[in-house]
């Protein structure tokens, strides 16, 4: 691995329940019209939420469940758990289809963690949502379609980096994610413009660099 090489994350399952049972649905708390869900599991959480995401500006589709799974894709509970479950609901087996698909192609071509260190073992994720759908933006509490800055990475060095986000453009911090996290990382949303945003991934990105390159400072 080289710094800056993406980790592209994989799907790992995937099934469709196209009529799903009147006890399952009200327990899962589904709309009315929510007939049918999709289910998918991936090994990188922070990728898929982002790919859930997208499947709402593709689908009409709602994402009704998405958990991260605790200590990470690599301590999972079997070969297909990975980090990370999500659920997308509709009513018709054609709408999770095209959901599916959309999760599927980016997390396998698209968004990614990156390495901030030629060993491959310092990992983050600087990604701008250049517009958000339903699931992102009712996570961060913004309006749907407002550009965000979506920041994980270890514990120091999310904490470190995403004071230098805040610094580096005109952003507004909706989400921290204090550590730990289910997986034992950390992070935040912003939102700004665009450009602020991308500004703040920039940023963050250079922090994290810092810190892969001198752990401890005198």
């Amino acid at each position: 691995m080289a710094i800056l090489d993406k980790i592209q994350a994989s799907v790992l399952a995937t099934r469709i329940i196209a009529s799903i049972d009147p006890a399952y649905k009200k327990e899962l708390k589904l709309k009315d019209e929510h007939n049918c869900i999709g289910l998918i599991t991936s090994d990188c959480d922070d990728v898929t939420y982002c790919a859930l995401d997208e499947a709402t500006k593709v689908a009409n589709v709602d994402v009704v469940y998405a958990k991260s799974f605790y200590a990470g894709a690599g301590h999972s509970s079997g070969p297909t758990s990975g980090e990370v479950i999500g659920i997308i609901a509709a009513s018709s087996p054609a709408d999770i289809e095209a959901g599916l698909d959309r999760i599927k192609s980016f997390i396998a071509e698209d968004a990614a963690f990156q390495c901030a260190d030629e060993k491959g073992e310092l990992a983050y994720f600087a990604h701008l949502v250049s517009s958000t759908g339903s699931y992102l933006s009712a996570e961060a509490g913004i309006t749907q379609g407002d550009p965000l800055a979506y920041l994980i990475a270890p514990p120091l060095e999310a904490m470190f980096a995403v004071d230098a986000a805040l610094k580096a453009a005109d952003v507004k911090l909706v989400t921290l994610f204090a550590p730990p996290s289910e997986t034992n990382f950390g992070g935040a949303l912003l939102t700004g413009s665009q450009a602020a945003c991308q500004a703040a991934c920039d940023a963050f990105e250079a922090a994290v660099l810092e810190i892969a390159q001198t752990p401890i400072i005198n």
